[in-house]
């Protein structure tokens, strides 16, 4: 085998391996597990967390569905005292998304479920060899988020 069969075949182990992952990850049964009542709501959260201004539009393309289907999923985390809306201080046209009290103390539980659940999924792994996982993870993910988003 050459360097670029090794080169390929390494590739297609990650491949391979990011299908996977995206399976498990959309797996309702996993999903359950956590304790949440619904999937989406914790979709929906984890966008409103992880940006600063969100709008529904964000969450559209976060979650990769359009508009209206983002404007109920959204509706259904206000529903459950996840989410609040509030105004736009610097454009009264636009809504902002925000987590409530509620919204931040599900998304610590939800955070809290996937470490224990990664770190059983390592937990026979040296921790030098979690710890060059999770870098190679990082910068994967880095590099994968900016070639996605040119």
């Amino acid at each position: 085998m050459t360097c670029m069969d090794d080169e390929a075949s390494s590739i297609a182990d990650v491949e391979r391996s990011m299908v996977a992952i995206r399976r498990l990850q959309n797996r309702r049964a996993l999903a359950g597990l956590s304790g949440a009542p619904d999937p989406w709501l914790t979709a929906v959260v984890d966008v409103v967390e992880e940006n600063e201004t969100c709008t529904v539009g964000a969450v559209a393309t976060a979650l990769s569905v359009d508009q209206p289907r983002a404007s109920r999923l959204v509706a259904r985390a206000v529903e459950a005292g996840l989410v609040c809306r509030m105004a736009d201080q610097a454009d009264a046209r636009r809504t902002l998304l925000e987590l409530t009290a509620e919204g931040r103390a599900h998304a610590e539980t939800v955070h809290a479920f996937r470490r224990a659940t990664f770190g059983r999924a390592m937990a026979d792994w040296p921790a030098d060899r979690q710890a060059q996982f999770a870098a190679l993870l990082a910068d994967f993910v880095a590099s994968y988020t900016a070639l996605v988003k040119q």
